[in-house]
C-alpha cells in the first residue's frame, strides 16, 4: 500500500503583529483548505478526514482547530477532523498520520497540514505559568529540577560543536539571502495562497548583515544565540492531500509523489534540539538510502545551531540544505511549519527535477520526525 501527495498549497508566512495577525486561525486554516481543494478539483465530499497540527491549542486554537477549520470553509459536516500536537513537528506528524490511515487502507483521501497564529495565541501560552513538567515526580527522578529551555539547549549544541556566534550569525544571513532570492525568483509563487493583502512571505529581511546580526544581544548571559539565529515568531497555515493509489486512480487525480519513508525518533529531552541528528540516520537505514541519494533536504531552523550540528554529523552538502531559506528568515509557525516545508520540499524538488527530499525537524521533549518523498 503507498500514499501520495497529489496537492500542497500554504498561505504566505505572516510576521508576528503583520499581514495575518488579525485572521482567526480557523479562517487560515480553512483559507488553505479550501486553495487546496479547488487545486486539486477533488469533491470534499470524498475526503474522509482532516488532521491539522497546531501549538498552544486554546482560545482561538482550541476545540479542535482541524475541524473547526473545515466547518469555517463551509465544507460537508460529515467529514471528520483531529487536532496534533507533536510540537513543532505537529503538521509533519499530521502527514504521517495521514499516509499511515491511507497505507493502512482505512482511508482514501485525507487533508493534512498545520495551523497556528502566533500573533494571536503567544508562543508557550498552554505551558504557562509553570510548564508540563513542574510536579511531576517521575521526571523529577530520572531528570531531576534542570531548566528546559530551547534557548539554553540551542547555546548547548553550539559549544558542544565548537560553533562561534560568527558561524550561526553567517548561517542565518544565508538563510535570509536565499529566501529573499527565491522570492525574487518566484519560486514560493505556485505554492503560494494570498490571503487578503498578504500576498507573500513578509519575515526575509533585505537589509539585514552581519553588522547588525552581531549587534544584538544574546538570548541568554553570556550566551551564542541571538534573535538574528533564531527562527522567527511567525502566523501561517499549509494543507497537503495525500491519496492512495485507489484513489488517484477513481479520481483521475495526478500524483506528485510518494511518501517513500516516515518515522520519527527521539533524544535526550534536555538537549532537546539535536534528535534531528539520530532520526536521519535512522530514517536513511530504515529507507535503503544514503545522504548522497537525497536531492533536497529541509531541515527546520529552530536556531542555526541545530542545522549546522546536523550538517556536521550527517555529511550532507550545505548547497542542498534549505535552498530557499529557513525558519530564521521565512518563520516558523509552530503547528504549521512542517506542513509548509514539505509543501515548499515537492515543488522545489518538482522545480529542478530532483528525485528524492528528506524533511526533518527538532521537536520539543527532544524529538524529531523525518519524511523522504520520492518525486513521481
Amino acid at each position: 500500500m503507498e500514499a501520495f501527495l497529489v496537492g500542497a498549497v500554504r498561505s504566505p508566512v505572516g510576521r508576528r503583529g503583520g499581514g495575518l495577525a488579525t485572521v482567526h486561525p480557523a479562517d487560515l486554516g480553512a483559507h488553505v483548505i479550501t486553495a487546496l481543494l479547488e487545486r486539486t478539483g477533488v469533491d470534499p465530499a470524498t475526503v474522509d478526514d482532516v488532521i491539522l497540527g497546531c501549538v498552544d491549542t486554546l482560545g482561538p486554537q482550541s476545540g479542535d482547530i482541524a475541524r473547526t477549520s473545515w466547518l469555517a470553509a463551509g465544507l460537508p459536516e460529515h467529514v471528520p477532523g483531529v487536532t496534533v500536537d507533536r510540537q513543532c513537528g505537529s503538521a509533519q506528524q499530521a502527514v504521517h498520520f495521514a499516509a499511515q490511515a491511507v497505507m493502512s487502507g482505512t482511508a482514501d483521501l485525507i487533508v493534512a497540514g498545520g495551523v497556528q497564529n502566533m500573533s494571536q495565541v503567544s508562543i508557550g501560552s498552554a505551558m504557562a505559568p509553570h510548564g508540563p513538567y513542574a510536579g511531576s515526580v517521575g521526571w523529577a527522578a530520572r531528570y531531576g529540577d534542570q531548566e528546559i529551555s530551547q534557548f539554553r539547549s540551542a547555546d548547548a549544541i553550539a559549544h558542544r560543536w565548537d560553533l562561534t556566534r560568527a558561524d550561526l550569525e553567517e548561517y542565518a544571513l544565508t538563510s535570509h539571502r536565499r529566501a529573499v532570492r527565491a522570492s525574487d525568483e518566484g519560486r514560493f509563487k505556485i505554492e503560494l495562497a494570498p490571503l487578503g493583502e498578504c500576498e507573500a512571505d513578509e519575515c526575509p529581511r533585505r537589509d539585514t548583515s552581519a553588522e547588525r546580526m552581531a549587534a544584538l544581544a544574546p538570548l541568554l548571559p553570556d550566551g551564542l544565540t541571538t534573535a538574528a539565529t533564531s527562527s522567527q515568531i511567525a502566523d501561517g497555515a499549509a494543507a497537503l492531500l495525500v491519496a492512495s493509489a485507489e484513489a488517484v486512480r477513481r479520481h483521475a487525480l495526478h500524483p506528485r509523489a510518494r511518501i517513500h519513508h516516515l518515522s520519527a525518533r527521539g533524544d535526550d529531552p534536555i538537549l532537546m534540539l539535536t534528535a534531528p541528528i539520530a532520526a536521519t540516520a535512522h530514517a536513511l537505514r530504515r529507507a535503503g538510502l544514503t545522504v548522497a541519494d537525497i536531492d533536497l533536504f529541509e531541515i527546520n531552523e529552530a536556531f542555526a545551531a541545530v542545522v549546522l550540528a546536523w550538517l556536521h554529523e550527517t555529511g550532507a552538502d550545505p548547497a542542498r540544505v534549505n535552498v530557499n531559506g529557513g525558519a530564521i528568515a521565512l518563520g516558523h509557525p509552530l503547528g504549521g511549519t512542517g506542513a509548509r516545508l514539505l509543501t515548499s520540499l515537492l515543488h522545489e524538488l518538482e522545480r529542478i527535477g530532483g528525485r528524492y527530499g528528506l524533511l526533518t525537524m527538532c521537536e520539543g521533549g527532544g524529538q524529531a520526525n523525518v519524511t523522504i518523498i520520492e518525486r513521481c
